[in-house]
């Protein structure tokens, strides 16, 4: 790792580190969001070993600070959802702008970097994509569990079918060989078929 990105994921996790809200990993309590980044970080080196150092930064940031706007500001419902989820990941590439710009990278990196952590053009961007891709699988691997617990069997399934329908299929390919509870393997199974119908 060279210097500056070095300085830039020091940023981040400090950033996060900030999150007053913690989660347990092997017995003890830690920042939720300094973990998600470090999960992110760690799902693309198995997932894209290769990947570019500009993504790299990307999948760390995905949620940088995101503790900083509670989704209780923005009205209930899915508009209010999609609002609160559009504000944040406007922040979230403004702030690693912020950090990459004090970290020796130019106007440009940063601007590529605030591209892919908004997706724009997913889908048609491989490194919005790749975002994408690594987001699903760990909410998948990490999250997915403890969400279905609090979620009724339907909503399960529909959370399920639009992660499918965001994924590249080789995420799907991987996502597939990912341990999950024997309980949920009927809603994941429902998911992915619901997604394959759209």
């Amino acid at each position: 790792m060279n210097d500056r990105l070095e300085r830039t994921f020091a940023a981040i996790d400090a950033a996060n580190a900030q999150d007053p809200h913690s989660i347990d990993v092997d017995g003890a309590g830690r920042p939720a969001e300094l973990v998600y980044g470090e999960r992110m970080s760690v799902w693309l080196d198995r997932f894209e070993p290769e990947a570019n150092e500009l993504v790299k930064i990307a999948v760390r940031a995905q949620h940088l600070e995101r503790f900083k706007l509670p989704r209780s500001e923005f009205p209930m419902g899915k508009q209010g959802y999609h609002n609160w989820r559009n504000e944040q990941k406007r922040r979230h590439a403004e702030r690693v702008g912020e950090i990459m710009r004090a970290s020796g990278y130019t106007d440009e990196d940063a601007e590529r970097v605030g591209s892919i952590v908004r997706k724009e053009r997913l889908k048609r961007d491989p490194d919005a994509q790749l975002l994408e891709d690594i987001a699903c699988l760990v909410f998948m691997e990490h999250y997915f569990a403890d969400f279905a617990k609090d979620h009724e069997a339907e909503k399960i399934v529909g959370i399920i079918a639009r992660t499918w329908t965001k994924m590249s299929d080789k995420a799907r390919e991987t996502a597939l060989t990912l341990p999950l509870p024997q309980d949920l393997a009927p809603l994941v199974e429902k998911g992915i078929a619901q997604a394959g119908a759209r």
